[in-house]
């Protein structure tokens, strides 16, 4: 075992110069050849691998195993979605690697097995690339279901459709690219891209090229039937836009969404074989949802914090319709309107209101009913109708286990389904404070903890969050933070502008060039946690995963004084050329154009790589990225690594680079627990905690 007194000299990185001069500026880059796939660079990781285990296999680690271990062994129950009558889940038994997909006829009821990936057979062996069931829709008529396969978690899939309940495979459609029913910052009313059409001959979705041929932006809307027969019906190639499907059960209309990510919403309806445009406004933020021969449009058109409207079925396929033409249901409030469920009577609406959620009934008509009762400082999400007169949805919160709901909107009465199965620690508070932070931004921070903690500053704290593309951080729960909580740990997330906790001003004023915003209300949040007395810098630590990643490289590189340690996940670390890997030219709307000059002035001020200054003391860093992400390039943790241990001092600097993982999903339960102790181990180490 090693200890943390030892420090052994990372492994030697090659240094090979290029210098590329942007809008005038030299910009000198020494580890360029990181970003390639070659076996050098192979090489490189396993030695960083390696490295990074003499760090991290310490006692503690042992310590936390098998806690980790018992957490994973736990029954999850995924969001459950409603089709004539029957009921798909998702089901992770403690021996599974991987969730089950099941059908019941009832929400409650026993359930039959349609899709198991546990056994696939090459989840057995050890060798070759885990392959899991990303995503699953059933048909209206509940008598098929389509669900996407990855391999290695790269979130390129393979179509799958099954009849339901006899799981016979009847289709496989291969290589079809990021297919997928979620974008970044939707929720459940949104569309994806696959939608059943309604004569029951199949389905539309937008298949994609591949990362390799760096061809994910380049789309096809496409019509598949269970005759085999398949149909191109758009091709698209807008780096900036994905396309998105909706389609009406009764009547088969096709709705085409164009969306900029962290941007507008443009939706055309396909009408005798061509599109035809319905609401082209370029920058409202718009979700459409059918029923019953009308048409709900959620938008923040003159409405930063959303609204509801409505307006018949006709007169949406007649096009070009303007939003005064709408009848309001929902007029904006002081909430943010996050999604909404359509029953025979009601709607029933999910507000975020300082970033955590209330549940309100309405009329049709728009008049309020009743609030759905929920904990303090809960989240829901996956809100959706049941085919009754009823809603569904999950709730859950720092210290409470996601609990799935069946709630009847007319009398408010309320049913638990079924509640992950987690012991947590008794005496647990959640609390929100308010920080001041730059331009006197009021900005929330939840906070989690044992009761019987004092703010003596003396406690381990581990700061989390994201700022960026709308998305919101309301309460979760994660039961791998366990631990650290009945250790006397605690938990804050802060809610950072570039998210959506207060409508659309909140985000823009964590983007482009008000992007430092977003890594002024990390250090904000960080200082009250100091000023209150919850921790020193000597045992506070800041997380971040993905667009969090570049927030923790950046508060890292602007106040290193500030941290313990840092665990930067998955990150973006260069920007001055992130637009040239995978999909990160479709995020120029939301940091803004390297190539642009101006662009350029602001990105350069913060870009973590372009920031690290020689000699200078920065914490100890675990940078986590994988081979298989898609998403965002290897090369950013890769190159960041290498300069802070070549010319900083402090650290370790450590790099973990997964080799049968993407971006986030798709991994299994074994490679989880490995991953959650590798970097609860690094965290518990550099706070203090370990043995």
């Amino acid at each position: 075992m090693s200890s943390l007194e030892e420090s052994p000299e990372p492994p030697p990185t090659r240094r090979e110069v290029v210098t590329e001069t942007l809008h005038g500026t030299e910009i000198p880059d020494p580890y360029r050849w990181l970003e390639g796939d070659g076996e050098a660079v192979r090489e490189w990781t396993d030695a960083q691998n390696d490295y990074a285990d003499v760090h991290l296999d310490t006692a503690t680690r042992e310590q936390l195993r098998p806690e980790m271990e018992e957490l994973a062994e736990v029954t999850e129950y995924g969001a459950v979605k409603a089709e004539n009558g029957r009921y798909f889940q998702t089901v992770e038994a403690p021996d599974d690697d991987h969730g089950r997909l099941l059908v019941r006829e009832s929400p409650d009821g026993d359930g039959t097995v349609l899709v198991d990936p546990n056994a696939w057979p090459a989840n057995d062996d050890e060798d070759a690339p885990t392959r899991s069931m990303s995503w699953f829709l059933p048909a209206p008529d509940g008598e098929h279901v389509a669900y996407g396969v990855t391999e290695g978690g790269d979130e390129h899939v393979d179509v799958h459709v099954a009849t339901v309940p006899d799981a016979e495979t009847v289709a496989v459609l291969e290589d079809r690219g990021r297919v997928h029913l979620g974008l970044i910052g939707f929720d459940a009313v949104s569309p994806g891209m696959l939608a059943w059409d309604a004569d029951g001959e199949g389905f539309y979705y937008v298949a994609t090229g591949g990362a390799d041929a760096g061809a994910q932006m380049e789309t096809e809307l496409r019509h598949w039937r269970f005759d085999g027969s398949e149909e191109t019906l758009l091709e698209h190639d807008d780096q900036h836009v994905w396309p998105t499907v909706r389609t009406d059960r009764a009547s088969g209309t096709l709705a085409v969404g164009f969306s900029a990510v962290g941007g507008g919403i443009d939706w055309y309806v396909e009408v005798d074989g061509a599109l035809r445009p319905v609401v082209a406004d370029g920058d409202a933020e718009t979700f459409v949802v059918f029923h019953d021969d009308t048409v709900f449009l959620q938008t923040d058109h003159e409405a930063p914090r959303k609204r509801l409207l409505t307006c018949s079925l006709g007169r949406f396929r007649e096009g070009d319709l303007a939003f005064d033409e709408c009848e309001t249901v929902l007029p904006e409030r002081a909430g943010i309107l996050q999604s909404f469920a359509v029953t025979t009577e009601h709607v029933v609406a999910q507000y975020l209101e300082d970033a955590h959620s209330r549940l309100a009934v309405y009329d049709r008509d728009g008049g309020h009913v009743r609030d759905l009762d929920l904990p303090d400082y809960a989240s829901v999400s996956d809100l959706r109708a049941d085919d009754a007169e009823a809603v569904l949805y999950r709730v859950e919160s720092f210290h409470r286990p996601p609990t799935l709901v069946r709630a009847d909107p007319a009398t408010g009465d309320r049913r638990e389904l079924v509640r992950a199965d987690v012991d947590v620690p008794e005496g647990l508070v959640v609390r929100q404070e308010f920080v001041d932070s730059t331009d006197e931004a009021e900005v929330p921070v939840f906070v989690c903890h044992r009761a019987d903690v004092e703010r003596d500053g003396d406690n381990p704290v581990v700061l989390h969050g994201y700022g960026g593309f709308r998305s919101s951080r309301p309460p979760s729960f994660d039961r791998f933070r366990l631990p650290f909580l009945a250790d006397g740990g605690v938990y804050a997330q802060v809610c950072a502008r570039g998210g959506q906790e207060y409508g659309e001003a909140w985000h823009e004023a964590g983007m482009l060039a008000e992007k430092q915003h977003t890594f002024d209300d990390f250090v904000a949040a960080a200082e009250h946690l100091r000023a209150v007395g919850y921790a020193d810098p000597d045992r506070l630590a800041v997380t971040g995963r993905s667009n969090g990643g570049l927030s923790v490289g950046a508060v890292v590189t602007q106040r290193p004084d500030l941290w313990a340690a840092a665990r930067c996940s998955v990150p973006l670390l260069d920007m001055l050329r992130f637009h040239r890997f995978l999909l990160g030219e479709s995020w120029t709307t939301e940091y803004g154009h390297p190539e642009d000059p101006e662009a350029f002035e602001y990105i350069r001020e913060y870009s973590p790589y372009h920031n690290v200054e020689r000699g200078v003391d920065y914490p100890p860093v675990l940078f986590t990225t994988a081979v298989g992400d898609t998403r965002v390039h290897p090369g950013h943790a890769r190159k960041m690594t290498a300069r802070l241990q070549a010319e900083a001092d402090g650290g370790p600097f450590l790099l973990r680079t997964e080799t049968d993982a993407g971006h986030g999903g798709g991994t299994s339960t074994a490679a989880l627990v490995t991953e959650q102790v590798d970097e609860w181990t690094f965290l518990y180490d550099r706070l203090g905690m370990g043995e």
